[in-house]
């Protein structure tokens, strides 16, 4: 059932992903006004690369920290809810994300092996990919009959495998790799700048087009394989291929802002609430609100206690969670009617 008109949503959506970064900006320890960050902008547009010193202490926060984590929370929320939003799709289940599907597990077991040296001959981004991808592997070998049940369970089993083995190298790492991936892993976009949002922003925005050329076979894909085969879809390298671009989307932003989970669960399953899943609009609908939330949640991360910053994995874990318990209620209340 629909709550929203898909239109009238997005013209509410459209000035809060603008105006949403432009808090982000301005909230903070140090005091930042609108006008400041207007200044700021104009000011390093004039200034040569050679004279950026030249800049301001509050020109240089605006500039150089807090504009690439605005960015870069925006990015994550909208490649996550993206990647989430495709995996409830091929999976024809709405509990199915990144997180709890292997693939962010993968991601983060080569990221884990990068950071404490055991794959020191390639960098993090390409380790998280290629953990990521044996995560999708592992799962597609042991899910071959096709059933969507084997292959929800086979990500989630292999969520935890790969969870356990993270656990057992940290274990014998040193005590400073130990402290370097434990911050990594609860996720953060404090360590943001503008060279590191290369990587994420070509991968988000490449695979988002791509998905989004997608979408019509991806909804037939959501009736059921027989009914997408009668539709001219060729299931089995549409899924397996959505796999590999959820897997890339994801292994870019978790090699790049650590362990961020929940996303791609709570909002494609909001946006289908407003909107509905088949509607031509639902994707960029999705895509929209994992950006505005997680830039959100990143302002509540450093303002909600006093000189202190949170972790922004552990807050949308929480959300997550308490987002999960709801939709098991709803559920149970719907089978009691």
């Amino acid at each position: 059932m629909r709550l929203f008109n898909a239109k009238k949503l997005l013209f509410i959506l459209t000035p809060l992903v603008l105006i949403s970064p432009v808090f982000a900006i301005v909230i903070g320890t140090a005091n930042i006004e609108f006008n400041d960050v207007i200044g700021a902008i104009l000011r390093a547009a004039d200034i040569s690369e050679a004279a950026t010193g030249s800049l301001a202490i509050s020109d240089r926060i605006i500039i150089e920290l807090r504009m690439p984590r605005a960015i870069m929370a925006m990015l994550c929320g909208a490649g996550l809810a993206i990647s989430g939003s495709v995996l409830q799709c091929v999976t024809r289940n709405p509990l199915a994300d990144p997180y709890l599907f292997g693939i962010s597990s993968g991601a983060a077991l080569g990221a884990i092996l990068a950071l404490t040296g055991g794959i020191m001959f390639l960098p993090l981004p390409v380790c998280a990919f290629l953990g990521s991808l044996i995560a999708v592997a592992v799962v597609m070998v042991m899910s071959r009959d096709g059933q969507v049940e084997t292959l929800v369970l086979s990500g989630v089993a292999i969520s935890f495998l790969l969870s356990s083995i993270a656990n057992l190298i940290l274990y014998f790492s040193d005590q400073q790799a130990i402290q370097a991936v434990l911050f990594w892993s609860l996720g953060s976009f404090a360590n943001a700048t503008w060279s590191t949002l290369l990587y994420p922003s070509l991968i988000v925005v490449l695979g988002s087009i791509i998905v989004f050329q997608f979408q019509r076979p991806l909804h037939a894909l959501m009736a059921g394989n027989e009914s997408a085969h009668t539709q001219g879809v060729a299931v089995l390298p549409l899924r397996l291929g959505m796999l590999m671009l959820t897997a890339l989307i994801t292994s870019s932003l978790v090699a790049t802002c650590g362990g961020i989970g929940f996303v791609g669960l709570m909002v494609p399953h909001i946006s289908r609430m407003l909107v509905g899943a088949a509607h031509p609009a639902s994707l960029i609908i999705t895509a929209m609100m994992g950006a505005i939330l997680m830039v959100s949640v990143d302002i509540l991360s450093r303002v909600i206690l006093p000189s202190q910053e949170l972790p922004v994995g552990v807050m949308t874990a929480m959300m997550g969670s308490a987002f999960f318990i709801f939709l098991l209620i709803k559920r149970q209340k719907g089978r009691t009617r």
